[in-house]
């Protein structure tokens, strides 16, 4: 017989029952807790422009940016073509624009430059959107509103870079910093040997004879991992005659000149590719010496506490891309004679997702609050602890949380092609940026023993919740119980710390979720996580929860 060869074009089967590409949304809009938080929180006069930003970020256009940013990802060119060091990393224009758009909308410093009531719940709302869009940028992002209180504390330098700092306008070129439109910061903190331990660097500054102050100084070392190498300037420690101290390192001298900032590589991470993450070496690097002398770690710790702010807001970011994805799917896709949003099973998995990102955004906001620039002294009492538990219960939440929305796309979710996969690789990252578990876990214990009244302030927060259910009342008794027992015996609470941790955690989220969350949500909440009957993954849920409820309040279309 003879093969008869098929007509151009032939189709061997119709392409059915496949979810449509999740695009051209408003993500503000249609995130209620989110809207819900910003109108209780006092940022409500920012929520025109959180539209604007919801329907950028939503849109095809800034997903398509996302997508390019990772799939083409930063590269080091270390010379020139004649042989000049000039240690650049190349981006693709598509990481341009999305933290280009970032920076016009005040995701950096907004909170700082017009520090209004309600400009810290602000800027945190639209840190969350563009961090749900695309991660890798929110890193120098959130460095350089981090940086801000730092700089501000000694103006002495400060002075020469806020206003670059605040500035609304991206601009990546490598000139003297007084040229530039605006200019971004990167932190240099962990070496080889130390890790968390920055106490154990070995870089040394040596003081410049030309400069009879003592500000300026000259850096020799290294630093294992150095954030956003294509910053204009650097928090950096090293050590000093007076021991461990910070300084401001720019990328490029006042003259135009290049600082000795020798990038060795780029580092090939899990996830967060959009990002360059390095090593680098220094040779007589020049720096200017911020804060008191060696009082290093005292003078960043205020960079590192807004940095473990955003960790939250970038981990709660992650969950909303997942949870929303995960419903789009389930409510677009048909099995076994319904759609997958309608089956029981289904629709308890999606209902304690959006219980856990719900959960996680009344708590990012709150912690923002607590942040406002006439936020007071019980405010910073309540932060000085919040930040560190929130930072290391729902930073660890994240990756589980992924895992679990992803999974619900099935085969598909397991791909590059949308966007869990990634998402999955971007949320262990937030857990180990600024103190993995153990170190975080034990700064809540060098907390209370350092200001016994941040302690009160925590508790006094849970106090507002008092009596509004049973369970969370004998759960937060029993936290403080057994805390106060632990305390007095070192190892013990030490060992203890992350149960410690994690109850304080979920005290805090339960009586968030009482206060603001819809009643059902919050019952749910609270017997799921702390009742007798709690199962150890998700889609476990109480008898007679109204998951299908929950699932259409985070229906995000």
């Amino acid at each position: 017989m003879t093969a008869t060869a098929q007509p151009a074009g032939h189709r061997t089967h119709e392409v059915l029952n496949q979810a449509p590409r999740r695009v051209d949304v408003d993500e503000y809009a249609t995130n209620l807790p989110l809207v819900e938080g910003v109108r209780t929180l006092g940022a409500a006069w920012h929520e025109p422009e959180l539209h604007e930003i919801g329907e950028l970020t939503g849109s095809e256009r800034f997903q398509g940016w996302a997508d390019q940013a990772h799939a083409y990802p930063p590269e080091l060119r270390t010379h020139d073509r004649y042989g000049n060091r000039v240690d650049e990393i190349d981006f693709h224009p598509a990481y341009d624009e999305v933290i280009g758009a970032a920076v016009r909308h005040g995701a950096h410093t907004a909170a700082w430059a017009d520090p209004k009531p309600g400009a810290a719940v602000a800027r945190a709302a639209t840190f969350m959107l563009f961090a749900q869009a695309e991660p890798g940028h929110a890193c120098p992002t959130s460095m350089t509103h981090a940086v801000v209180p730092v700089l501000q504390r000694d103006l002495e330098v400060g002075q020469d870079w806020l206003p670059g700092v605040f500035s609304r306008v991206y601009d990546p070129r490598p000139i003297a910093p007084a040229l530039k439109r605006g200019l971004m910061f990167g932190m240099g903190m962990t070496e080889k040997q130390g890790g968390s331990d920055v106490r154990a660097n070995t870089t040394t500054a040596a003081p410049a004879a030309s400069d009879p102050d003592g500000r300026e100084h000259r850096l020799t070392g290294h630093k294992w991992f150095f954030s956003a190498p294509q910053s204009d300037a650097f928090l950096v420690l090293a050590q000093a005659e007076a021991g461990l101290t910070c300084f401001l390192a720019p990328r490029v001298l006042p003259d135009g000149t290049r600082n000795t900032i020798r990038v060795q590589r780029l580092k090939n991470k899990l996830g967060n590719k959009s990002n360059a993450s390095s090593e680098v070496e220094f040779d007589q690097t020049w720096a200017l010496r911020v804060g008191e002398p060696g009082r290093g770690v005292p003078t960043i710790i205020e960079m590192v506490n807004h940095t473990r702010l955003d960790c939250v807001l970038g981990t709660t970011a992650g969950m909303r891309q997942s949870l929303t994805e995960a419903v789009w799917h389930a409510r677009h896709r048909g099995a076994f004679g319904a759609r997958l949003v309608e089956q029981p099973a289904m629709t308890a998995v999606l209902a304690d997702l959006a219980l856990e990102t719900e959960a996680a955004t009344w708590t990012a906001l709150r912690l923002a609050q607590a942040y406002e620039a006439d936020s007071g002294e019980s405010e910073a009492l309540f932060r000085r602890l919040a930040t560190a538990v929130s930072k290391y219960w729902i930073c660890k939440r994240g990756p589980q949380h992924a895992y679990e929305a992803l999974e619900c796309l099935g085969g598909n979710g397991y791909t590059e092609d949308w966007p869990l996969a990634r998402r999955y690789r971007e949320q262990p990252l937030l857990s180990i940026w600024e103190g993995s578990g153990n170190v975080i876990a034990l700064d809540v214990l060098r907390g209370i023993a350092k200001t016994p009244a941040s302690l009160e302030a925590f508790w006094a927060e849970l106090s507002t919740t008092q009596g509004a259910n049973s369970v969370l009342d004998a759960h937060t008794a029993r936290v403080r119980e057994e805390l106060t027992r632990d305390l007095r015996d070192p190892v013990a609470a030490q060992t203890r710390a992350r149960a410690a941790v994690e109850g304080m955690a979920l005290a805090l989220q339960s009586s968030l979720m009482l206060r603001h969350a819809p009643a059902a949500a919050a019952e749910a909440f609270v017997a799921s996580r702390l009742g007798e009957a709690r199962g150890h993954q998700y889609g476990i849920l109480p008898r007679g929860t109204d998951a299908a409820a929950i699932v259409e309040r985070h229906a995000g279309s």
